[in-house]
């Protein structure tokens, strides 16, 4: 009775990531029978039996192992250590990008065959010469917008990584409009293709610039070079897949324009829909200024924090990638200041290593930073900005707040920099509350991603600051 017991019993078990474990077992013939691995979606289990085998020199025995087709796949296309290795939304979004990539693959060889005839492919009388010149000007002319655009949004495009890449590939389907129309208008053919390689160009820089910043969230155990990798084999593999349907496509509709440009079109609407999609599924655990926006309305209205889950699926996609007007983080000291009184007044009434300027007539708020500020400085400072905007907004605020914005509505007789030196004093109660909040709905507060500028300062009339 024992005996049976103890062949009940495993020896051993084993696990490979998260997976489920299997057990070892002692066959009678004093073998070890492992348990196979068990997969829900082929409903497969069972046992499979490894024999002693000698190791070289005679010592001990290796163990067998067995491993599903599906395990392999997962391996070459997946990070290791999946799903523990990457953020919860990595899947839904890769399955999204996917099915972008698979119809911008598509789109892009309608617009291929469209260019290509435009030049003059298959036609007796077109010059090499003229070909070769405008195939030359069109990548010169991206060269130079890659160079541009680099230098003018390069540093803004990590603050708002979701918008910039929808606006990304709708900018591409843009681009491959216009070389699909290009041969209708041979006149206009040169500029056209121009226009479209330029905008090309931009979403080169715009996609890969947030590509990194995402694959940064989306690799939890410092593999951003194994999901880097993965996310590359994978859209190989869905263009690969596109090629193969493109060679099928071609033939049907490269003598029907009109079918071509319908076939266009469904697979734009089938690229912007899944891009939304996949950029919808992400969840990002850290605050740029349209998420902070979001998190402290809801805060001052209802006293709670909303998680990243909430946030990030109320975030405005179409709107929120260009940088507010109304909040700038890291001017300058000399643009605030031009006496000393003006001096005095930024530093009187707190101990924050920031100082504050609001502008109501224009409602922009400028923010100086000293060299002492922390990331959990810098997000006081722009909760303290967009609370200065909530006092011109209706809609309930707590006790404190309520207080400074009847006064600021009863008149002009308060200037605005006692308005400020009171916020600080209510945000002395009200910020520890809301990081507090943050941090336990799962938010990253040890970093941020606001658009900060470099600009930092030392002023001396200040009294002792606190660093954050």
């Amino acid at each position: 009775m024992a005996d049976a017991t103890n062949l009940n019993r495993p020896l051993c078990c084993e696990q490979f990531g998260s997976g489920a474990a299997r057990g070892c077992f002692a066959a009678a013939d004093g073998s070890l029978q492992w348990e196979a691995w068990g997969w829900r979606w082929w409903d497969f289990s069972g046992a499979f039996t490894v024999k002693p085998q000698r190791l070289a020199g005679g010592a001990g025995g290796a163990l067998g192992t067995a491993s599903p087709p599906l395990s392999s796949l997962i391996a070459v296309f997946l990070p290791q250590g999946f799903p523990d290795s990457v953020s919860p939304d990595y899947l839904p979004y890769q399955l999204w990008d996917s099915v972008q990539a698979f119809a911008s693959s598509l789109s892009g060889s309608l617009a291929t065959h469209a260019v290509l005839l435009g030049i003059g492919v298959g036609n007796a009388k077109a010059s090499v010469s003229a070909a070769t010149a405008t195939w030359l000007v069109k990548d010169s002319t991206g060269m130079l917008g890659r160079i541009i655009f680099a230098w003018w949004k390069g540093s803004k495009l990590d603050c708002n990584a979701k918008q910039w890449r929808l606006f990304a590939d709708i900018l591409n389907d843009v681009a491959m409009f216009l070389e699909i129309m290009a041969p209708i208008y041979p006149i206009f053919f040169t500029i056209t293709i121009c226009t479209s390689n330029l905008a090309k160009c931009i979403v080169s820089v715009a996609g890969g610039a947030t590509r990194a910043a995402l694959t940064m969230h989306q690799a939890r155990r410092n593999n951003m070079a194994d999901v880097s990798a993965k996310d590359s084999s994978q859209e190989t593999l869905v263009n690969l897949a596109g090629l193969l349907v493109s060679l099928l496509m071609l033939p049907l509709v490269s003598d029907c324009p009109g079918f071509s440009l319908g076939c266009f079109f469904f697979l734009t609407a089938l690229h912007i829909y899944a891009n939304y999609r996949a950029v919808r599924a992400l969840v990002i655990e850290t605050l740029n200024e349209g998420r902070l926006r979001l998190v402290l309305k809801h805060f001052l209205q209802r006293g709670e924090v909303l998680g990243p889950t909430s946030a990030n699926q109320m975030e405005p996609l179409w709107t929120g990638f260009w940088p507010s007007q109304s909040l700038s983080l890291g001017v300058p000291l000399h643009r605030l200041t031009s006496s000393v009184f003006d001096l005095q007044q930024l530093v009187e009434g707190h101990q924050e290593p920031y100082l504050l300027r609001w502008d109501l007539s224009q409602n922009q708020v400028q923010v100086v930073l000293s060299q002492m500020a922390g990331p959990e400085t810098i997000l006081r400072a722009a909760t303290h900005g967009l609370v200065l905007e909530a006092l011109q907004e209706d809609g309930p605020l707590p006790r404190g707040l309520e207080e400074l914005r009847n006064q600021l509505r009863a008149g002009p007789e308060k200037d605005n920099w006692v308005i400020v030196r009171d916020t600080h004093q209510v945000l002395d109660k009200l910020f520890p509350k809301f990081l507090k909040g943050l941090q336990d709905a799962g938010w990253k507060t040890e970093k941020h991603q606001l658009e900060v500028d470099e600009w930092r300062a030392t002023w001396l009339l200040s009294p002792e600051k606190k660093v954050l």
